[in-house]
């Protein structure tokens, strides 16, 4: 199986609930916080996600029952009586003072766990944040603790991030095809038309339903990756329901799947150009210069000719490439990315596999978690434009091979997942959000997953969308300390969004 390169963001294990019936409209008779959930503690998934588990945060767990199928719902209940469980995770400060509400949040994907994301941010969000609000995070349906959707095996990913990114022959190419052709027939066989349930439009009204459980007349929002198209379709459905909302690594809604797929090329090739940029001016840790391009281009080209074998496993050029689209997420992570490829040309894959295995989720034993089977499932339930044949996908493979070699021979041949996906798609709602206060949309210059150019226009489409620019490399910005975090916990807590326009500086 091939998916697109993920918008992802990092994902784990476990929490059970009691679910609670919740109608999504606002309600005035809840005081603030005291919604209709029953929380247990659940400081076990904070020891899970943290090295050390903060004392002054308390984490509990809930569960929201929504329609499985919203677009038949009445008064917020299903026609046919069949629910789905959404877990909740709520991080509170035990110096919470003044308290605001809520700050449900999400972290991409689509496949991110946002119960597991709200334990980590509980560590890394501003005092003042974490002060005023509840962190509420929520595995949206299809997700960890949420119904969770599988398909695949562990056998048939490993193939899939092994698999040759550039298929040249005809026969390579057509073997991919075929293992995404197979894959597509795997989750149709098993959940047949239940499948086109997990969209994002379904997920942006179980959204609403977790604001009305929560007892916040209005939603404070903070969502990064996916999560800002999450945001932009709640912002279409519910607008006046709105208190605040973050939109952090902006996707633009309005783009065609091939359109999107090209911006991500050019995202990742300006990431790897920077990436290589810094590597030339800085040999003593990156090990791979000056030229770091052409040395990961040797290794990808030697990994063809005669793949290095690993502890059981084989270093193939999907598996490298993997690795490297993993460090260029943040630029923490090229250091780690240049030693890497360094000890990969000295014949040693551990460091190349561990870094691949990190962007897939791949645990120490090989297992996988659900993140793939549900970033392929809504990306395309989504998608209502992908019409592509084969021989427009190899004649875009051989046109961004040249323009963007790096990952866009790889995009083009993705195309063809969703072309073959077999479940009745549920396109999500664009426009205007009329109605709605202004809308804080975040953008990194840097970004390689979701390009820079995507803000604006999404701000555009919004028509109440603020543009906060920070001039960093990596995806997505906040907390970053300094200008991005004060210009974004201001409107948090204040509603007073930075003026148009603000660019933040690298430092």
């Amino acid at each position: 199986m091939t998916v697109p390169l993920a918008l992802v963001l990092l994902v784990t294990s476990g929490c059970g609930t009691i679910g609670q019936w919740v109608t999504p409209q606002p309600s005035a008779a809840s005081a603030p916080g005291t919604g209709s959930l029953t929380w247990r503690a659940c400081p076990e998934i904070a020891k899970e996600q943290l090295r050390t588990v903060p004392t002054t945060i308390t984490y509990e767990c809930a569960s929201v029952a929504v329609p499985q199928d919203w677009s038949t719902a009445k008064d917020g209940k299903p026609a046919d009586g069949k629910t789905f469980s959404i877990a909740l995770l709520r991080a509170r400060s035990t110096a919470q003072r003044n308290r605001v509400g809520s700050l449900l949040i999400d972290p991409g994907g689509p496949g991110g766990s946002g119960v597991e994301f709200a334990t980590q941010l509980s560590t890394e969000l501003p005092t003042e944040i974490l002060h005023r609000f509840d962190i509420v995070g929520f595995d949206p349906r299809g997700v960890g603790r949420s119904n969770p959707v599988r398909c695949y095996s562990d056998a048939d990913l490993d193939a899939s991030f092994a698999a040759e990114p550039d298929p040249i022959s005809d026969a390579e190419f057509d073997a991919v095809v075929a293992l995404q052709a197979r894959a597509a027939r795997t989750c149709g066989a098993k959940y047949g038309d239940s499948l086109r349930l997990f969209s994002t439009e379904q997920t942006a009204r179980d959204m609403d339903a977790i604001r009305a459980a929560l007892g916040d007349s209005k939603l404070t929002y903070l969502g990064y990756s996916y999560g800002t198209l999450l945001g932009a379709v709640y912002a279409q459905l519910f607008p006046t329901r709105i208190r605040a909302m973050v939109l952090d690594g902006a996707i633009d809604p309005l783009l065609t799947t091939v359109d999107s797929a090209l911006d991500q090329a050019k995202g990742f090739e300006r990431a790897f150009t920077n990436f290589t940029t810094w590597c030339r001016l800085n040999p003593k840790p990156c090990p791979i210069g000056p030229d770091a391009r052409a040395t990961v281009t040797d290794v990808l080209r030697a990994a063809r000719q005669a793949p290095l074998a690993s502890r059981g496993r084989t270093a193939t050029a999907g598996w490298i490439l993997t690795a490297v689209v993993a460090a260029l997420y943040s630029q923490d992570g090229w250091p780690i990315l240049a030693t890497a490829i360094d000890d990969l040309r000295r014949g040693n894959a551990t460091r190349v596999l561990a870094l691949a295995d990190l962007y897939g989720e791949r645990d120490a034993t090989g297992h996988y978690n659900n993140l793939i089977d549900v970033l392929t499932t809504v990306t395309c339930n989504d998608d209502a434009t992908t019409t592509i044949s084969r021989d427009k996908a190899r004649q875009l493979q051989s046109d961004w091979r040249t323009q963007y070699p790096l990952v866009g021979p790889y995009l083009a041949v993705s195309l063809l997942s969703c072309a073959q996906w077999p479940a009745q798609r549920d396109p999500y709602p664009t426009g205007k959000a009329v109605g709605a206060p202004p809308i804080v949309v975040v953008g990194t210059t840097g970004d390689p997953a979701t390009p820079y150019e995507n803000t604006a226009r999404l701000a555009e489409m919004l028509g109440v969308g603020v543009v906060l620019t920070w001039q960093g490399e990596g995806h997505t910005a906040y907390p970053h300390p300094g200008c991005v975090s004060d210009a974004i916990d201001t409107y948090l807590l204040e509603l007073t969004p930075p003026p148009a326009g603000t660019i933040c500086p690298p430092a």
